[in-house]
């Protein structure tokens, strides 16, 4: 089995819409408890988390031997991972299908990555 980073995607600036009323805050967020609980159920669900939007980022680089720190997201750019899932599925396909199901309940696009092998065990 390997695992699989399922990046979730905002775009910044777009609202899809009003903002969300309390009923259809709460239908959202019963449709994201839904996912998680199956992919829990299933051995899926290894880690997932939400982020902070861009601005509370802060990036380290190496300049001329020095580690320097800057406000801010490492690239501009209007998308910005605004959380994700790590899962663990027997194939890509499986990654794809439970991502389908992520988008589906989220509403945002996502990306799904396999991790590398490292030789280290993985939880």
């Amino acid at each position: 089995m390997s695992q699989y980073l399922l990046s979730t995607y905002a775009v910044e600036g777009e609202v899809s819409g009003a903002p969300m009323t309390p009923g259809e805050m709460e239908t959202f967020m019963k449709r994201v408890v839904a996912l998680e609980d199956e992919m829990e159920a299933t051995g899926t669900f290894v880690f997932g988390g939400a982020l902070h939007d861009p601005d509370a980022a802060t990036v380290l680089r190496m300049e001329e031997g020095d580690v320097t720190m800057t406000d801010g997201p490492f690239v501009e750019a209007k998308e910005h991972i605004a959380g994700f899932y790590i899962i663990n599925a027997d194939d890509l396909d499986a990654a794809l299908a439970w991502a389908r199901k992520v988008v589906d309940a989220i509403g945002h696009p996502i990306e799904v990555r396999p991790f590398r092998a490292t030789g280290r065990v993985q939880a």
